[in-house]
């Protein structure tokens, strides 16, 4: 299913971030949704192959465990804790400028 750097086989760049952009916006949870959506509009173009691999990684995860890493309810796994906190981070700061909806 998946090759080089996570991506799916004969997936172009351009399809890649656009079906991760789809996957964060179409999560299953209204909660998780409106915190990946927004982070991967804002980030996912700018990241760097091995972070979208880990984010590519991070969309397979059910949300019933993401919520929670998010919001620091439960430790995340350490290979996801520095991009869950980043997430949180920019979830927490969009809900303060008041453009969390």
């Amino acid at each position: 299913m998946t090759g080089r750097r996570g991506a799916m086989a004969g997936e172009t760049p351009e399809a890649r971030l656009k079906r991760m952009r789809m996957r964060s916006w179409r999560r299953g949870t209204k909660e998780m949704d409106l915190i990946l959506g927004p982070y991967a509009d804002a980030q996912l173009a700018g990241m760097a192959p091995e972070t979208l691999d880990l984010y590519d990684s991070l969309l397979e995860e059910n949300d019933q465990d993401l919520l929670p890493w998010v919001m620091g309810q439960r430790p995340a796994p350490d290979r996801f804790a520095t991009l869950l906190a980043e997430i949180a981070g920019f979830a927490r700061a969009r809900l303060a400028s008041g453009s969390g909806q």
